[in-house]
């Protein structure tokens, strides 16, 4: 059967990339959403005396995403390294699709009062619980299916899909700035990019049940529970902190140049909604070109 043949093959190898990095690109799509239209569900769930506070407050819930992080990391790593990639990265993507469907559904705060923002809040953990391990378990398949001396190469196209996500997302914003007024996308065509990505995942689903194991992982014979997991936290915590905080500067910075650039744009520098939109997705096409050749010197 398909889940149990090692991705070994040339032949196979694009095919598996673009089978997982696809799923990658949808996840981060539907968690880049938040960031991007903040300023529309600021308005929607979080209505506040100044707007600054309502954006402040719609920003705390975009962060809680990433406090869930770890959580998933620690708890779906540990499930997919017992059952394996394949399985486990459907799992992600189906508890991605729950948190996007539930924010595009939920009624605003006029008319449910504070059950909208407390749904809202969970559909942003449901999406950080999955981006956890989305990121490190894309990585992973790839450096597993590289071949000699370029894993670098191979492991970039994960932050690779991610800026076709910021592209495509800047893209469909620019065009509902174009097609709809700016009242119309304030009170409901915001929703439209989270439908869009809600019914993209079916056909992810298609794309990652065609996915094969790696050699890697069906050589292993040894699986961690979420038990042993913590202990080897707890044994290496002056080294993960290390590397945490190494992290959190990259990832700091791209969320400033990408997610947070529409916001910015509009509220401080005073641009238009498409102009923010044209710099976000140039700024995406820059790092798209620019990872692989940094992954392929690495």
């Amino acid at each position: 059967m398909a889940q149990h043949t090692p991705a070994t093959s040339r032949a196979g190898t694009f095919g598996a990339i673009l089978r997982v990095t696809s799923g990658n690109f949808l996840e981060q799509f539907d968690f880049f959403l938040f960031g991007f239209y903040a300023t529309y569900i600021a308005r929607t769930f979080f209505p506040a005396e100044s707007e600054f506070a309502s954006l402040m407050l719609t920003f705390a819930v975009f962060g809680s995403g990433f406090l869930m992080r770890p959580v998933g990391a620690i708890v779906l790593g540990a499930y997919i390294d017992r059952i394996g990639r394949r399985k486990g990265l459907m799992v992600t993507l189906a508890i991605m699709g729950c948190g996007t469907l539930l924010i595009a559904l939920v009624p605003g705060y006029q008319t449910i009062g504070l059950a909208a923002p407390a749904l809202v809040l969970l559909g942003r953990l449901l999406q950080g619980f999955s981006a956890g391990v989305e990121l490190g378990g894309v990585s992973v398949y790839l450096s597993e299916i590289a071949t000699p001396g370029n894993k670098g190469f191979y492991t970039s196209w994960q932050s690779a899909s991610q800026q076709v996500a910021i592209v495509v997302a800047a893209l469909i914003g620019y065009s509902l700035n174009i097609t709809l007024g700016h009242d119309a996308i304030s009170e409901w065509g915001w929703r439209i990019p989270f439908f869009i990505g809600c019914m993209i995942i079916p056909l992810i689903f298609v794309l990652r049940r065609s996915l094969q194991e790696t050699e890697a992982f069906l050589q292993r014979k040894h699986r961690p529970d979420t038990r042993e997991i913590f202990a080897t936290i707890a044994k290496n915590w002056r080294i993960i902190t290390a590397g945490t905080l190494l992290v959190a500067m990259t990832t700091t910075t791209f969320y400033f140049i990408t997610v947070y650039t529409p916001t910015y744009g509009r509220t401080v520098l005073n641009l238009s909604a498409r102009d923010s939109l044209i710099v976000t997705m140039l700024v995406g096409v820059s790092n798209f070109i620019w990872l692989p050749i940094g992954g392929a010197i690495s």
